[in-house]
């Protein structure tokens, strides 16, 4: 490392701070220290170090929930867990979930230099991959049969030789940002950068320098200049997800920058071009959020060229048994362990949820499948307790049509076919026992209550072989 390259430590323990401070600045190591994750967090939107060391167990946001934050924003920045031996297993599963590497305390000084060493020489290896994290994720399988997803697939099929502005709309965990890698794949940006930002996950007030960057001085801790998004996505492709939640004035020189494809860095006076495709997503109607003035109606019109709907994972139904061995192989690999097998009833039972968490929610269900269900079949019982109690919540009993319409759609999923001629006696059955409940079997009674004859239903009786269960065979005639 060269005094350019920077290490942040972290812990509330001056004295570890003090050490490893001393420790790598005679190693030619710039450092800086922060007493908590809350610190680094919001200092981390403005400059990233080459490497950040952290304790586990901090007052505020502990190094986990730091962790897993810089995972989700800057998932090449290495971050190196320190730890108590009584905090071992959460550093092992922090280590499996990201971290570069776990220090047991009390550590050895050389140790923890040698370290941060190989922490900042794998940052290097992996910048110099470029897009090897983005590659990685490409290799996903956007799956599906059912004829929702196969309108998906035409569309990426078509613009396959576009640079054209794609708006994806969809609810949460329905695979968005998949299919936005896939339409930058087979663009003719893919050699290019795809980089993606989600604006619900950037501070309001962060999100133009997270966006446009920033110069030097620009503002308190901007000690260096910081290419933003738009540049890193130059040749490429920036995917823009949960567009809904973008602020209104970052709305207004998001429209600048898609009008005359150049901005100015926050503290800038040159500006900056770019050439770069927009893909946008979310969750929300933008349409309402237009009449409801908090969406710019301009940028709207600008972003929804071309509108892809993802279907909700309970609008394909037929695809969740592929889906769920997909994402048991995957969990299986993952795990090194035998791959776990749905019986066919467990495939029915998963496929008559509801899914609120939709394909994301089916996906970590099979994780949690993997490592908790005991044999290799996977029986309903074996389920996670909460999906064991979602369908009598899924089907209101006062609801009869939303029942019987989920009742069709699993029906047709299936394959199966000729629908009224299982449906129209269960139906008419349903009814006939019910109406003679309410009249103590009394058929004439009954009758009345169908809006049928007595005669209708002694016949209707007759042809369903519902014999002693049709009440009694009063006499009478049709009314």
């Amino acid at each position: 490392m060269s005094r350019s390259e920077t290490v942040w430590i972290v812990d509330d323990d001056r004295s570890i701070r003090w050490v490893l401070e001393k420790a790598l600045q005679q190693e030619g190591i710039t450092t800086q220290s922060f007493d908590s994750a809350d610190s680094v967090l919001a200092k981390l939107a403005r400059q990233q170090p080459d490497v950040i060391i952290s304790d586990i167990r901090m007052p505020g946001v502990s190094g986990l929930d730091m962790l897993a934050q810089i995972r989700d924003l800057y998932p090449r920045l290495p971050v190196i867990i320190m730890t108590a031996h009584s905090d071992l297993d959460s550093a092992v599963a922090s280590y499996q979930g990201g971290a570069f590497e776990y220090l047991p305390k009390p550590f050895d000084v050389d140790e923890a230099v040698s370290l941060v060493k190989r922490a900042y020489q794998h940052a290097k290896e992996q910048q110099g991959l470029g897009k090897a994290p983005a590659d990685q994720r490409q290799t996903q399988e956007i799956i599906g049969e059912a004829p929702a997803m196969q309108e998906v697939f035409r569309a990426i099929g078509r613009l396959s030789h576009s640079n054209i502005t794609v708006l994806i709309n969809g609810e949460s965990g329905t695979g968005k940002e998949l299919v936005a890698h896939a339409l930058h794949r087979h663009s003719p940006r893919s050699a290019s950068p795809f980089i993606a930002l989600n604006m619900a996950a950037i501070p309001k007030d962060l999100m133009e320098s997270e966006l446009f960057g920033h110069e030097k001085g620009a503002f308190t801790g901007a000690a260096n200049q910081r290419r933003g998004r738009f540049e890193q996505a130059d040749g490429g492709t920036l995917f823009l997800d949960e567009i809904g939640d973008m602020p209104a004035d970052t709305q207004t020189r998001l429209l600048r920058v898609l009008a005359d494809g150049e901005f100015y860095r926050v503290g800038g006076h040159t500006p900056v071009k770019v050439d770069v495709r927009i893909i946008a997503a979310t969750h929300q109607d933008l349409e309402t959020l237009v009449q409801a003035g908090k969406f710019r109606e301009d940028l709207f019109h600008r972003l929804n060229v071309i509108r892809i709907h993802i279907p909700r994972l309970s609008d394909r139904r037929e695809d969740i048994p592929t889906l769920a061995g997909h994402f048991l192989a995957n969990a299986a690999t993952e795990l090194s362990v035998e791959t776990k097998l749905l019986k066919p009833e467990t495939e029915e039972y998963l496929q008559s949820l509801p899914w609120p968490g939709n394909v994301r929610q089916l996906e970590n269900t099979c994780r949690w499948i993997t490592v908790m269900a005991s044999g290799r079949e996977v029986h309903v019982s074996d389920l996670p307790p909460e999906l064991l109690s979602q369908p009598a919540d899924a089907m209101p009993s006062n609801n009869w049509e939303q029942a019987l319409r989920h009742w069709a759609d699993l029906a047709l999923s299936r394959g199966q076919s000729n629908l009224l001629d299982e449906a129209v006696p269960a139906f008419e059955r349903i009814m006939i026992e019910t109406a003679l409940k309410h009249t103590a079997g009394r058929r004439r009674d009954a009758a009345l209550l169908l809006g049928w004859g007595r005669n209708t239903l002694t016949r209707k009786i007759k042809e369903l072989g519902m014999g002693a269960d049709g009440g009694d065979d009063d006499e009478g005639d049709d009314s």
